[in-house]
């Protein structure tokens, strides 16, 4: 509901239509307990855990297709650096985790619950901790289709 409330907002804010996409995201806010400016581009297939609670996006985000955010998660700027993170497609942001600054998360990352990322992600890295660190690279879904294996 969430999200199909910010896509109204978000044509009508792509639109210049004034005052009602901050009227739907002040709906989201009481209602919810999530802060998704009318700006913040979100790709289809995303889902927001639980409604969204405690869910905070930058107006200035970019939000990949099929990605997974889990309740209390802020992905955001920082302080005196006007870039904000870009999310690729196939991302899982676990609970309570941050996204801060100039960040570019990677298709197929899966971040860990509470972990503040603070620089790149690359794809299919998975990341934990404060601040957070590459854990394991997942396999490639193409290598494990591609690969050949001898049952003997």
């Amino acid at each position: 509901m969430l999200l199909a409330i910010h896509a109204l907002a978000h044509w009508l804010w792509r639109y210049r239509i004034p005052v009602l996409p901050r009227l739907l995201t002040l709906f989201n806010r009481v209602v919810f307990a999530a802060q998704v400016p009318a700006g913040t581009s979100i790709g289809k297939g995303t889902r927001l855990n639980y409604s969204g609670l405690g869910t905070v996006i930058h107006a200035r985000a970019v939000i990949g297709r099929n990605v997974e955010i889990g309740p209390g998660v802020v992905i955001g700027g920082r302080s005196k650096i006007y870039a904000v993170p870009v999310i690729e497609d196939d991302v899982h942001i676990g609970v309570g985790a941050k996204v801060l600054g100039p960040v570019r998360v990677g298709r197929g990352a899966e971040i860990g619950a509470n972990a503040v990322v603070l620089h790149d992600v690359p794809a299919g890295a998975v990341v934990v901790g404060i601040p957070a660190r590459v854990l394991r690279m997942k396999e490639p879904a193409a290598e494990i289709l591609s690969s050949k294996v001898d049952v003997a």
